[in-house]
């Protein structure tokens, strides 16, 4: 039995693939994947493993609901997702939604602090580590319980788009697959 994970994506997919393509991922099985917006690069590469898919751009929480229903989802996973959730979204799937974060949380998060704006805030602060964190959602914006981190070294000719594909090559795209394995064979225990 391997527990059913939906990904919600807003863009590229990157971070999708690594789950697609991770060698770590064996509790749990992708069934779905959503999108709000369409044409998006995430979509295709649902597709082309023959991953279910679905955009929502209108009710998004309502119709997601229905078809994570539909599709006895345990687990979400965003994944490049760019819509904060409701408290009450959140409710349905308390420790069953993770978010990964390109920084070393509680830095450069919450609200509005995404993508470039994270390793831009970095550099501009002059730390000498960033990182990714893997965290369970709650109602707070990069606010919920750590699951999982990873230290990055700033180099001193970093840009912010260096930067953040050192983060994704070296942290992000290792810790997610661990933690959704992580997660998963919590909620099979669980049933």
């Amino acid at each position: 039995m391997l527990a059913k994970i939906a990904v919600f994506v807003s863009g590229g997919g990157t971070n999708l693939q690594a789950l697609i393509d991770s060698k770590e991922l064996k509790s749990g099985k992708i069934e779905l994947v959503i999108s709000n917006k369409a044409d998006v690069y995430a979509l295709e590469r649902a597709e082309k493993v023959g991953i279910k898919t679905a955009v929502i751009t209108e009710d998004f929480e309502g119709t997601a609901l229905s078809l994570l229903k539909e599709n006895s989802i345990d687990i979400i996973v965003l994944a490049g997702f760019l819509k904060i959730l409701s408290a009450d979204f959140i409710s349905h799937y308390e420790d069953r939604i993770i978010n990964v974060h390109p920084s070393l949380i509680p830095s450069f998060c919450g609200e509005g602090m995404y993508g470039l704006k994270v390793h831009q805030a970095a550099l501009d602060y002059g730390v000498k580590l960033s990182g990714a964190t893997v965290h369970f959602v709650n109602a707070i914006p990069d606010g919920g319980r750590i699951i999982m981190q990873k230290a990055v070294e700033i180099l001193p000719n970093d840009t912010s788009e260096i930067l953040q594909k050192r983060v994704m090559e070296q942290a992000e795209w290792e810790l997610l697959p661990l933690a959704a394995e992580a997660v998963s064979k919590d909620v099979l225990g669980g049933v």
